[in-house]
C-alpha cells in the first residue's frame, strides 16, 4: 500500500505492476482494504477493449499522522491526513543555544495537543507520532525501559532517553529517527528523489546532516550513518560544535557561516539565524566581505559534495534544509562548479546536484511518514522498505 500512497490514484493493474503481485492477490488485498475503510475508489479510467478500471487511493480520513521536527531554532509539530495534506501546525521557537531536553519534550507534547485540537481530530484517530531529532538515534540503549535514546553532541545530549521522556505525556505510538533521514524519506517518496535508487539528501540548517540511499534503501551503518557534517574538510581547522576541528559543519552550517561573516565584518553576534542568513545573501554583490564569505561557503560545500560523489556515485545529491535552500537559490551554480573540481569525472558525470522540492517542512513530513509506513506495513520496520518507482495510472 505504500505505492498507493506515493503514486495515487492507481488501478489494480498499476499496483500489480508496481509490486510484482498477481492480479488475483492485488484484488483480494484491495477488497479487504476497501472493506476496512483504508482504501477508496475515486473514479475510473478507460481500458483497452474492456470495462473501465477503478482508480484507487488511500482514504484520507481513515487515520491521521503527526510529524515533529526538532530543529536548531524551533520545535515544529504538524498534523496530516493519509493524503499527506497538512491540516494543522504548531511552532515553538527555541532560545538560541538552549537545547534543554525537558523543555523540548514539553514543547512536543504541547504541539501534539495543539494540532489535534486545531484540526478537531479525535486522539484515537491518530495512527502515531513521528519525531525527527538531531544526532545519532539508538534503538537499543541497553537500559531496560528507556526505549529509543539520542546522542547529539552538538546539543549536549548524551544518550538522552527521548522516547521514555515523551511517554510521560502521550500514549500515542512513537517513531523516532534522525532529522536528515526523515527529510530524505520525504524527498524520496514525494520530492526530488522520486524514482531514484541511489541518492544523497543533504540537510543544511544550523548544522549539517545527510541521508544516504543505496539501492532504494536508507543506509544506516551500525548506528546512524549520515553524519556528513562531521566529516573533516580542513585538517586542524575551525572548532566544530561536536568538539572536533575542521568538520564540514564548522564551515557550511548556518551558525558557522554567520560566525565567519561576523568575524570578517567585525559585527557583533546576532539573534535570528534565518534572518541573519537572509541579510547576508541580500548583501551579495554589494559587500565584498559578504561575497568572499559566500564564495568560500560554496567552495567548502562543493568540496563536501565532491566527497559524496566520489564515495557513493549517486544519481543525485539533493540540497535541503532551510539554510541549504537559501544558499542553493543563490549559489547552486558555484556549488556545482566546486563539486566538479573535487570529483572524479566519471561519477560526477552521472550525478545531478539540485535543490529539494518539498521546502523547509520536509523534515516534519518525513517524520509523519514513519507512522504511515507502520500503518501500511504492520510488523515491518520502515528502514527495510525500499523506495518504489513512479507508476503512472493506466488502464488495466
Amino acid at each position: 500500500m505504500s505505492e498507493l500512497c506515493r503514486s495515487a490514484p492507481l488501478t489494480r493493474s498499476d499496483l500489480g505492476a508496481a509490486t510484482g503481485l498477481s492480479q488475483a492477490t492485488v484484488s483480494n488485498l484491495v477488497a479487504g482494504f476497501i472493506a476496512e475503510g483504508l482504501v477508496v475508489e475515486t473514479g475510473s479510467v478507460d481500458s483497452d477493449g474492456g470495462r473501465p478500471s477503478s482508480l484507487l487511493r488511500l482514504n484520507p480520513t481513515y487515520r491521521y499522522l503527526i510529524g515533529v521536527d526538532v530543529g536548531e531554532t524551533r520545535v515544529r509539530v504538524e498534523l496530516f491526513d493519509l493524503a499527506l495534506t497538512r491540516l494543522a501546525k504548531a511552532d515553538h521557537p527555541m532560545v538560541p543555544g538552549d537545547h534543554d531536553i525537558g523543555r523540548i519534550v514539553a514543547d512536543i507534547a504541547e504541539g501534539i495537543r495543539a494540532v489535534v485540537g486545531q484540526a478537531g481530530v479525535p486522539p484515537g484517530a491518530v495512527a502515531g507520532v513521528g519525531v525527527a531529532v538531531p544526532g545519532v538515534v539508538l534503538a537499543d540503549s541497553g537500559t531496560p525501559g528507556s526505549g529509543v535514546v539520542v546522542d547529539a553532541q552538538a546539543f549536549g545530549w548524551d544518550r538522552v532517553p527521548v522516547e521514555q521522556l515523551l511517554r510521560r505525556y502521550t500514549d500515542l505510538p512513537l517513531h523516532i529517527d534522525n532529522g536528515a533521514k526523515c527529510m530524505g524519506h520525504a524527498e524520496m517518496w514525494f520530492g526530488a528523489g522520486r524514482g531514484l535508487r541511489y541518492a544523497v539528501i543533504a540537510l543544511i540548517g544550523s548544522g549539517v546532516g545527510a541521508s544516504v540511499v543505496i539501492d532504494g534503501r536508507t543506509y544506516r551503518g551500525v548506528s546512524s550513518a549520515g553524519e556528513w557534517g562531521h566529516t573533516t574538510i580542513v585538517a586542524g581547522g575551525r572548532t566544530c560544535r561536536c568538539g572536533a576541528r575542521g568538520c564540514l559543519e564548522a564551515y557550511v552550517g548556518a551558525e558557522a557561516i554567520l560566525a565567519r561573516y561576523r568575524q570578517a565584518a567585525g559585527r557583533p553576534p546576532g539573534g535570528d539565524e534565518e534572518a541573519e542568513l537572509a541579510a547576508l545573501l541580500r548583501a551579495a554583490g554589494r559587500s565584498r566581505t559578504a561575497d568572499r564569505v559566500l564564495a568560500d561557503t560554496a567552495g567548502y560545500l562543493g568540496a563536501g559534495i565532491g566527497g559524496l560523489v566520489n564515495l557513493f556515485s549517486p544519481q543525485a545529491v539533493i540540497l535541503g534544509g532551510w539554510a541549504g535552500i537559501a544558499l542553493g537559490r543563490r549559489l547552486l551554480p558555484a556549488i556545482r562548479t566546486a563539486a566538479a573540481a573535487h570529483s572524479l569525472r566519471a561519477p560526477f558525470a552521472g550525478t545531478r546536484i539540485e535543490l529539494c522540492e518539498l521546502g523547509p517542512d520536509a523534515v516534519a513530513l518525513g517524520a509523519a511518514i514513519l507512522p504511515l509506513e507502520r500503518l501500511l506495513n504492520p510488523g515491518t520496520a520502515s528502514r527495510l522498505q525500499p523506495y518504489g518507482r513512479r507508476v503512472p495510472a493506466t488502464a488495466g
